[in-house]
């Protein structure tokens, strides 16, 4: 019998790694503290740090509500397939080894067109028969949706988890965005669920606010951009959807597994999340 191949399946042809640019799943890896990443990446690291001291914890603060929105998912709502769009390098918690830590049989699809997330992510799933990588490119939903990879895996005539996070801010276009989350949203099963991260800026003269405009700001026209929009601009990808308590809201109020320890910081204001029923 053939070796498991996440990448199996029709699917684009790979993009060519460019290690002299920074990449954005790259640099959410140095943020992180994973080793993944290059000096290029370390470098924008140093930018982001020195505007935000707090991102390395932020980046934990976001990573721990993904991972308790995919809990609650599986453990209370039985969700049994995710898609995961933008997933970016493997870390630790992973959206398919919290899934599966509680429902053995899950299937989760990660879509990720960076070349060098596609490698670590073929190393790390070979052994994993319910888990694949898509490389198709999230800005094109048709596509990705009709790719081999999805078709084969999960099936749309069921209740999906619906993962972006930290993904849709990076299109610069907000008509643009909308439509893409609009046509994911539109191809799931009733049932299932939007899980949705996006940075904000709350715009009201606050530490936070500063903080987000300068990271905006900085990276702009870099191929890192990242748009930190308002709660108003925000909320419509979630229209039509029924939001799970507590709402859109920052991801450290997002149903917390216990007492703050960890002071939180001003960088800790500008993101916003949420989860959301598909009816």
């Amino acid at each position: 019998m053939p070796a498991h191949d996440p990448l199996s399946g029709t699917r684009p042809a790979v993009l060519p790694s460019d290690f002299d640019r920074p990449s954005i799943a790259r640099v959410y890896d140095a943020l992180m503290g994973g080793q993944d990443n290059y000096a290029v990446d370390r470098a924008v690291l140093r930018q982001i740090l020195d505007i935000a001291p707090g991102s390395p914890e932020m980046a934990k603060e976001v990573r721990g509500w993904l991972v308790r929105a995919v809990r609650f998912l599986t453990e209370r709502m039985g969700i049994d397939q995710f898609l995961d769009l933008g997933s970016g390098f493997p870390t630790v918690e992973n959206t398919h080894q919290v899934a599966q830590r509680y429902n053995a049989e899950a299937h989760v699809v990660y879509v990720d067109n960076d070349p060098v997330v596609q490698a670590h992510a073929r190393a790390l799933l070979v052994e994993n028969d319910h888990t694949h990588i898509s490389g198709s490119d999230l800005l094109d939903p048709d596509a990705t949706l009709a790719d081999e990879t999805l078709v084969r895996n999960l099936d749309f005539r069921r209740p999906v988890g619906l993962i972006m996070c930290a993904v849709i801010h990076h299109i610069a276009d907000l008509e643009q965005a909308r439509h893409v989350v609009k046509t994911y949203v539109e191809a799931m099963a009733p049932g299932s669920y939007l899980v949705l991260l996006h940075q904000h800026n709350p715009a009201d003269g606050s530490e936070a606010a500063e903080v987000a405009a300068s990271l905006e700001k900085r990276f702009c026209g870099t191929g890192l951009d990242t748009l930190y929009r308002t709660r108003e601009e925000i909320e419509p990808f979630f229209d039509g959807l029924e939001l799970v308590r507590p709402g859109l809201t920052h991801p450290h109020e997002w149903w917390p597994d216990g007492p703050r320890l960890a002071k939180l910081t001003p960088v800790n204001y500008t993101s916003l999340a949420g989860v959301a029923r598909i009816p």
